[in-house]
């Protein structure tokens, strides 16, 4: 029975892992976003005009502008956590789980579900 038990807690495991598609490339058109897998397998597609202009990406989620707003959303392109340009600044860059943004003397770094993690000065 115990045996049993880690055997289903490592297949449930895998399969979340599985279902948590990895970025490897934003491929940028005139008219598209194309957001490749690790393997260059195209996981999703999405218009310029609904996501606005891309910012960059991480693992497993991207950040666009449109707008007044920043939009991170996952490799698919679902939104999970929209931010205002006013309280974030310009975003300078972002990473595998953080992205930065500058706000007049000021630097923020957050996390990908869009808390900030840390503040410092610019100077």
């Amino acid at each position: 029975m115990r045996k049993l038990f880690t055997i289903l807690l490592l297949l449930l495991a895998m399969a979340a892992k599985a279902q948590r598609q990895q970025i490897s490339y934003i491929e940028e058109t005139k008219n598209w976003y194309y957001v490749y897998d690790e393997q260059g397998k195209r996981i999703g597609g999405l218009s310029r005009s609904s996501v606005g202009e891309l910012k960059g990406w991480g693992s497993d989620f991207f950040v666009a502008k449109r707008y007044s707003y920043y939009y991170i959303c996952d490799a698919k392109g679902k939104t999970l956590k929209t931010m205002n340009v006013s309280d974030v600044g310009e975003i300078v860059g972002v990473s595998n789980n953080t992205i930065t943004s500058r706000k007049g003397s000021w630097i923020f770094t957050w996390n990908k579900e869009g808390k900030k993690i840390s503040a410092r000065s610019a100077s």
